[in-house]
């Protein structure tokens, strides 16, 4: 092993990567790019669950999705998950630390339970540590790096057929769009995403088609009014 070699505290190990300042000065090669609304469809999401298969790997992705698209979390809220943050009883989960340090606790339906436990029976096998944890190599049992799922998931959606841009954050605009469709208010879809302004839950929901904003439209109802007085013009 090389003199230099970084160990964590189990002696495992330890990528530069993980040190504090290691990315400084680094401009990210997405930086200042804006990508429109643009949610996938559940026959979508449903074919990329379906092509990470149902080995180990495939299990901890598929529950990833889940907890994404079906709780709405973000990419970060999802990784530091940890087994206790569950509680399927009450059908929650526990983000200890959103976006601002803010807690919070999101809800989850019962479909999206009976998926993820096919992860959370395996994930004893493993050092403790987060739910989503990496699965094999030297790092086994450490949390799952936010690089490595978009990757995975970008190469699922190419092999399931998807022809859209597929990142983790399109499920979260997946998760608010079906909501509102589901008649649910718009202040709880707020708190279920944790926004801490409603206009910021408004640009989720840019994902909605203009054909759908017809429809709606056009399919309303003529303006009750008095029956004495009618609405010939």
């Amino acid at each position: 092993m090389p003199a230099h070699q970084l160990l964590d505290a189990a002696g495992r190990p330890r990528s530069p990567a993980t040190m504090p300042g290691y990315h400084a000065g680094r401009v990210p090669p997405n930086k200042g790019r804006r990508y429109p609304a643009d949610p996938p469809t559940v026959d979508e999401i449903v074919a990329v669950m379906r092509q990470a298969g149902d080995t180990r790997h495939g299990r901890r992705m598929r529950g990833l999705i889940v907890v994404r698209w079906r709780a709405g979390v973000r990419i970060h809220e999802a990784l530091s998950l940890a087994e206790t943050d569950l509680n399927e009883r009450r059908g929650s989960l526990l983000i200890r630390h959103g976006k601002g340090d803010r807690r919070r606790e999101v809800g989850m339906d019962p479909w999206a339970w009976s998926v993820l436990a096919d992860w959370t029976a395996e994930r004893p096998a493993f050092p403790p540590g987060p739910l989503f944890c990496v699965i094999e190599g030297p790092t086994r049992g450490r949390a799952w790096c936010a690089t490595a799922v978009r990757a995975e998931l970008r190469h699922l959606a190419a092999e399931a057929g998807v022809r859209r841009r597929f990142a983790p954050h399109q499920l979260r605009h997946a998760h608010a769009v079906e909501l509102l469709h589901e008649g649910i208010p718009l202040p709880l879809i707020q708190r279920q995403l944790g926004h801490a302004y409603l206009s910021t839950t408004g640009t989720y929901l840019e994902g909605i088609s203009s054909e759908e904003i017809i429809g709606a439209i056009h399919g309303r109802k003529a303006p009750m009014m008095h029956a004495s007085t009618g609405l010939e013009l």
